[in-house]
């Protein structure tokens, strides 16, 4: 069991028949499967770094933000709708693995 702990979620990783089983854990409840049967044949410190990058790429951290589309107006009337441009969505990843604010001091 190798535990590690990405965007304030605490995964474990265990081994069984060869392969690695990845669990999310949560404090005074049961853990739930993330994934199973991964990277067979796999040493322990090759499978924790394809688990981070696996949960990392499953779980990003970072905000989808969706402007407006001016360009492509809907029209009724008088009436200009615009509406979100879902085409060119922007994605804000931060560097670190959490999303709270960072602390005050």
């Amino acid at each position: 069991m190798t535990p590690f702990t990405y965007n304030d979620m605490t995964f474990s990783l265990e081994a069984r028949d060869g392969k690695w089983d990845l669990v999310c854990t949560r404090e005074g409840a049961a853990g739930a499967y993330a994934a199973a049967g991964l990277f067979p044949g796999a040493g322990e410190a090759e499978a924790l770094e394809r688990a981070q990058a696996l949960v990392r790429t499953v779980f990003p951290v970072g905000i989808k933000c969706v402007g407006p589309d001016v360009s492509h107006p809907n029209t009724i009337g008088d009436l200009r709708i615009v509406g979100p441009d879902v085409t060119h969505p922007n994605f804000i990843y931060w560097n670190k693995d959490s999303v709270r604010c960072p602390r005050q001091l």
